[in-house]
């Protein structure tokens, strides 16, 4: 088990020998060997690993999306049973924005607050609060195809600050923009994140913006370390 840093707080996360196994054809790859991994409150972890290593399996893994075969995980020191608890614990960043094409970027940051089932005034002031953080205060009527990538994808940060989560987990957040948008999207992740006291496990293949995390693993041979 690795170490919490910096903090005598229970881990926001906590994974406990997590095995993730594929059946391809006759044979069985084995793509998570017994991962362990905490995650204290506020902290930043990075995790780094070459292509086909498990990174994204295991980010699904931690964020309850798929079950492991064997170990457990925790949420704020309850395992995880179900998914009920997602919305409010958890906000998420992936490669592919994924956002709804037919709302704007107000929608878009909304539809997280809507899945707990409360869009009131309260949401809508904090969804344009948020949008106003990622410099898009004057783009919140905007549908996605008419924003660029960076911004789609400063729209999926927000998102996943909506519900003020004690953990982001973000999965490659910068593979489809170029480099000097790719450094704008990380400053804002780590920044709010950090000024928030937001936990983040940061995926990425980006050796500079895996440093600038507080603790940097490396995925190998179905292992973190």
């Amino acid at each position: 088990m690795h170490d919490v840093s910096n903090s005598s707080a229970a881990p926001v996360l906590e994974a406990c020998g997590l095995v993730k196994t594929y059946v391809s054809g006759l044979r069985r790859l084995e793509i998570l060997n017994g991962v362990d991994v905490q995650v204290a409150p506020g902290e930043s972890v990075s995790i780094r690993g070459e292509s086909g290593t498990g990174k994204s399996t295991l980010l699904h893994l931690l964020a309850g999306l798929d079950q492991p075969d064997a170990g457990e995980l925790f949420w704020d020191g309850q395992r995880v049973a179900g998914a009920a608890q997602r919305g409010r614990f958890l906000g998420m960043v992936f490669q592919s924005f994924y956002l709804v094409p037919e709302l704007d970027a107000r929608g878009n940051v909304l539809m997280a607050a809507r899945i707990n089932g409360r869009v009131g005034r309260a949401e809508r002031e904090r969804a344009d609060e948020l949008l106003g953080r990622v410099g898009l205060a004057d783009r919140g009527h905007h549908v996605p195809s008419q924003l660029s990538g960076g911004e789609r994808q400063r729209v999926a940060v927000a998102r996943a600050l909506m519900n003020q989560p004690r953990l982001v987990l973000a999965d490659e957040p910068t593979g489809n923009l170029d480099e000097h948008t790719a450094e704008s999207v990380i400053d804002l992740l780590l920044g709010l994140c950090a000024e928030t006291r937001t936990a983040l496990v940061l995926v990425t293949h980006n050796p500079s913006h895996a440093a600038r995390c507080a603790r940097q693993l490396t995925l190998h041979e179905g292992r973190l370390g």
